[in-house]
């Protein structure tokens, strides 16, 4: 999972007098493909005013500590003086003024979302449909459906249809809408933004371009419902994974060069390293060559110029090796920069030497290794800016301020739009400047946001050179809270 999400769906269809067949199956549906995706879920049906208020109240608790929120209603949502409203299933429809008291207003719902300074807010209204009291009313046609609505940073909201359009009840499970949301968002690797395109796409196929959805975005960063993922952890035993539990066995083939790599001395790591020949590497098993890769990276983080070199040789050993031998290594190198002896995703990554391994992510023999470590942190999405080994470019803007020395003095790193540079002292509040080349920022900036740099993309008011020198504020850093 790319993301930390909580979740808020409701679907309501038994309306007295004013029944939909589709929208409790709606959001039965679309709440089992969030959660196959991690996310943690909240789902209604049929659900009163007051139901609705308590699960909107713990909802915006819950965005607190989350990264991305989702809304999502199917049923009747109206407008009424030009302001929409989603309705429970005990909304008085009676007339326009006391439906206002008894259903939500989805300005409030927005207002919550944009206090809770999370990242991204997602709101999907599968609710314009036709309006069945409008004739008590005495209302126009040309106020069906919903009204257009202010859309804060960072929030995406999406609608059945256009502004001032009803939307098409399906004629199967899902309303027309929601079954062409849930055949696009398994969709791996497209963006929210591109997903409701997709969507569109379809509904105005199906509808023969009688409803056409609509959107009103102001996301400044990307948002995937479902990223891919390469082979499953499970892939090696726990012993591997686990490594303290890792017993050395002289008599088995590899075995002798985990015990020299762990000795922590460098005369006897070296000749273990230049142990791993094509045909030892060959005669040694997945689990065993997964362990060794740990502890090669581990000793080239503890200075073994040895290691240091067999990382930035690897594209070319890697061939003598063949893939599944040579993947296995790499496995276990890339394990071992974000997981402990325990397994456990580390509280502090082992980052020494992450851009020189994850430069072998050009090599397209070693891509399988990538789709390992990125399903291994899937779960701990709300650990990284993107995760590691997607290969996604990543963009970020550096504010600085020029002094009369020519030196640049740090403000802001933003991402996504926010600012990310943080305080990790809240008690220090006047601290001093750090001096450091622009190149080595650069580089520092990769290092604790977990970026490669060469999927990093910086923009700033200063050249990233040896010659540029900036100034970062002491006890600052930009890597996830």
């Amino acid at each position: 999972m790319l993301y930390k999400v909580a979740a808020l769906v409701i679907g309501n269809g038994a309306y007295p007098g004013a029944e939909l067949k589709n929208p409790t199956n709606d959001a039965e549906d679309f709440s089992k493909v969030l959660t196959g995706y991690g996310f943690s879920v909240t789902t209604l049906k049929d659900a009163t005013r007051s139901e609705i208020d308590r699960a909107m109240k713990a909802f915006q608790a819950s965005l607190a500590s989350s990264d991305v929120g989702i809304f999502y209603f199917a049923g009747h949502g109206l407008q009424v003086g030009g302001q929409n409203y989603i309705t429970a299933v005990d909304t008085d429809f009676s007339d326009e003024t006391v439906l206002k008291y008894s259903s939500i207003p989805l300005n409030r719902l927005i207002e919550s979302m944009e206090r809770s300074n999370n990242n991204t807010n997602l709101i999907i209204l599968d609710a314009c449909r036709n309006n069945p009291y409008e004739r008590a009313w005495h209302r126009s046609v040309e106020q069906s459906g919903l009204a257009p609505v202010y859309v804060p940073k960072g929030t995406l909201i999406a609608f059945a249809t256009s502004p001032g359009q009803v939307a098409l009840d399906g004629k199967g499970r899902n309303g027309t809408y929601t079954e062409a949301l849930l055949r696009h968002i398994h969709t791996p690797d497209i963006t929210v933004e591109e997903t409701f395109k997709r969507v569109r796409k379809t509904l105005s196929a199906v509808t023969k371009g009688r409803q056409t959805s609509w959107e009103h975005t102001s996301l400044s960063g990307d948002f995937f419902f479902n990223v891919s993922l390469g082979k499953r952890i499970d892939g090696y035993g726990k012993h591997a994974i686990a490594d303290k539990l890792f017993v050395v066995r002289p008599d088995i083939p590899g075995n002798d060069i985990i015990r020299d790599l762990r000795s922590h001395n460098w005369y006897v790591q070296n000749p273990a390293i230049n142990a791993l020949s094509p045909a030892a590497v060959q005669g040694i098993d997945k689990d065993t060559l997964f362990v060794i890769g740990r502890n090669v990276y581990q000793a080239a983080c503890g200075g073994s110029t040895a290691a240091s070199g067999f990382l930035a040789n690897y594209s070319a050993k890697a061939v003598g090796y063949g893939a599944e031998c040579a993947n296995a290594i790499l496995d276990g190198m890339l394990f071992e920069i974000f997981f402990n002896p325990k397994g456990e995703i580390r509280q502090q990554f082992k980052i020494g030497e992450f851009n020189v391994l994850f430069e072998l992510q050009a090599d397209p023999a070693l891509s399988p290794s990538f789709d390992f470590i990125s399903e291994c942190l899937s779960l701990y999405g709300s650990r990284f800016y993107q995760i590691p080994g997607k290969n996604l470019k990543t963009s970020v803007d550096v504010v600085s301020d020029a002094t009369d020395k020519g030196e640049h003095i740090i403000r802001g790193v933003y991402f996504a739009g926010i600012d990310v540079l943080r305080n990790t002292d809240d008690e220090q509040t006047e601290l001093g400047l750090e001096p450091m080349r622009a190149d080595a920022l650069i580089e520092r900036i990769s290092e604790e946001m977990v970026i490669p740099l060469d999927l990093l993309a910086v923009s700033c008011a200063f050249p990233h050179d040896q010659k540029t020198r900036v100034l970062f504020p002491y006890g600052h850093t930009v890597s996830k809270g």
